[in-house]
């Protein structure tokens, strides 16, 4: 092709890692990033200060050594220089010259941190973002995470001055929007589970298990049967399950899974006692598949006085379409940022209220949201709780206490409202629709190059899921996640769920588009095939990321996390 009447041509390097070496060790628009303690040095600062600090008799070298980037230690001359205050400055007595305000916490020795420039310690951070990926990035197929587009309308309401800048101790009658959308929310949740009641407060789905647990327990010792110390957890449960039970006081056993990866509804119903408390179940499970037993396993429960707790982390797969409450289920939190897209990942911001069946929800924890006949919405604190006896539960409530010190996670209750009156019930019930049939697409694309152990069984859920059997000698599920790294998609969830060897769990979500998912497919086939056909490359894959594969044990078992210069290091050494 010519570009200019010339006939000039451009000439096209051949793809990949092919070319020079350069000076900085940068590959064009991907920089290579040295650690902080490389750019900076521990005996300089980034700001400049006057060397005598109005109102603190320290001079610029006492406060580097207190807080900047190192130094000597502060010059008994300028530790007694004499303060000079306006009476505008003084607060009260002013200190007397020389008075050393951090008395004996004073630091004696240097900081050890290095000192950047703002440009130095912008760019730093900005370049190490750069090597992040995320979901505005491209498709991310996590299983289990529900990585899914979070849609800027949410956003938008989610900053509005008269949610993002209220305080939590603010009076009730200043938050009346904030708590509307609280108990709007709330009214919604219960809708669509067909449930009793709900707790808010809880900030993640773990903590969301642990309130309903807590409520379960409270409800056995309020019928005299706190004796009940034992948790039934299927294999196909989501890992947090058993651990939230254990935490809560509990004994967790376990309950097999059949060969199509469901609950072994006999051996649950076989284990049932005087001594268990409950079930904990995942449903949809682990394994992307529907738990069909559920309303006969939850009948057998509630028949041998135990209670039912759902995992609803994936309830973004049957929202709208079917509601845990028809199927015997006491308590389950929900994932607000999964199910209704929030910002999700980093450690947060979560958010997993909780519902409660009628049975439950009289134990359900403080604080909560009461619409009065006025239209006012009442925050329902312990000093209320006794006013507001709600008829509906036959009697005063008996909360089991507090999940959070405040009300719950305010932007994401906003976030999820606002997705959630944007599609209406019509537009929910499509959302766990089109992430069934993405994750649907994508088993059965794959499904001939990859194995997949339940593919068997009928349709999966809203994740798919594979295994690396049928690789060639020594290529594993790890090679083929690295691999996917030089195609440019963040690999998805691996080694699990447990029960199936070499797990490979994908979710496409519902908001990803044919077009991305033919372009995962295809990338997913190929990465495959070369393990299949045993590509030596591949064990050593990824190749054009920013850095090598790692020893993972190594890693694991003797991570570096302290920084040491050269001398400090040979030292050691």
């Amino acid at each position: 092709m010519t570009i200019n009447a010339s006939g000039w041509r451009p000439e096209m390097g051949g793809a990949g890692d092919t070319g020079p070496a350069t000076f900085t060790g940068n590959k064009g628009l991907m920089l290579e990033e040295a650690l902080i303690f490389e750019i900076g040095s521990t005996e300089t600062t980034g700001v400049d200060f006057d060397e005598i600090l109005p109102g603190t008799g320290r001079g610029i070298a006492g406060l580097l050594l207190a807080g900047g980037g190192g130094g000597s230690p502060p010059s008994p001359t300028l530790a007694a220089a004499p303060l000079h205050h306006s009476p505008e400055e003084a607060n009260g007595s002013p200190p007397r010259a020389g008075e050393d305000r951090l008395a004996n916490l004073a630091r004696t020795a240097p900081i050890g941190l290095p000192g950047l420039s703002e440009p130095e310690t912008v760019r730093h951070y900005t370049r190490l973002s750069r090597q992040n990926y995320g979901i505005d990035l491209g498709f991310f197929p996590l299983g289990s995470c529900t990585m899914k587009h979070n849609p800027r309308l949410n956003e938008k309401m989610a900053r509005l001055p008269g949610f993002a800048d209220i305080h939590p101790l603010q009076p009730v009658d200043t938050v009346q929007g904030a708590l509307g959308v609280i108990n709007e929310l709330a009214m919604w949740l219960i809708k669509l589970t067909g449930m009793h009641g709900v707790a808010m407060s809880p900030k993640a789905g773990a903590h969301g298990e642990l309130c309903g647990i807590l409520c379960i327990k409270a409800a056995l010792e309020a019928r005299g049967e706190g004796h009940r110390n034992v948790i039934l957890v299927p294999e196909s449960a989501h890992g947090t399950n058993p651990a939230t039970a254990a935490f809560a006081g509990y004994q967790v056993e376990d309950i097999p899974a059949t060969p199509e990866g469901r609950v072994d509804t006999a051996a649950l119903k076989a284990r049932l006692g005087p001594d268990v408390a409950g079930v904990m179940i995942t449903n949809p499970n682990t394994c992307g598949l529907f738990e069909r037993d559920l309303k006969d396993i939850s009948d057998a429960v509630h028949a041998a006085g135990g209670y039912v707790y759902c995992d609803g982390a994936n309830f973004n797969a049957i929202v709208g379409r079917v509601r845990p409450g028809d199927l015997g289920v006491d308590a389950m939190h929900i994932n607000l940022h999964k199910t209704f897209s929030t910002p999700h990942g980093g450690g947060g911001p979560g958010s997993g209220p909780v519902v409660l069946s009628e049975a439950l929800s009289p134990f359900g924890p403080l604080p909560y949201t009461a619409r009065t006949a006025d239209g006012v919405v009442h925050l329902i604190e312990e000093a209320d709780a006794n006013a507001f006896e709600r008829t509906h539960f036959g009697g005063p409530l008996n909360s089991f206490g507090r999940m959070v010190a405040f009300h719950g996670q305010m932007g994401m209750f906003t976030r999820a409202l606002s997705y959630i009156l944007s599609h209406g019930a019509d537009g929910l019930r499509q959302v766990a629709e089109d992430a069934v049939l993405n994750a649907n697409y994508v088993l059965r694309s794959l499904e001939d190059v990859l194995d997949a152990p339940f593919a068997a069984s009928g349709p999966c859920m809203h994740e798919a899921l594979f295994s690396d059997n049928g690789m060639a000698e020594g290529f594993t599920t790890l090679d083929i996640a690295k691999g996917l790294i030089d195609e440019g998609f963040h690999p998805m969830t691996v080694y699990f769920p447990l029960v199936v060897h070499g797990a490979m769990l994908v979710e496409p979500t519902e908001t990803e588009s044919k077009a991305a998912l033919d372009q995962f497919i295809g990338a997913l086939r190929s990465v495959a095939g070369r393990a299949k056909a045993g590509d030596p490359s591949l064990k050593s894959a990824p190749h054009y990321a920013p850095r090598a594969r790692l020893d993972e044990t190594l890693a694991a078992r003797k991570p570096v996390l302290v920084w040491k210069d050269a001398p400090l290091a040979e030292a050691a050494e």
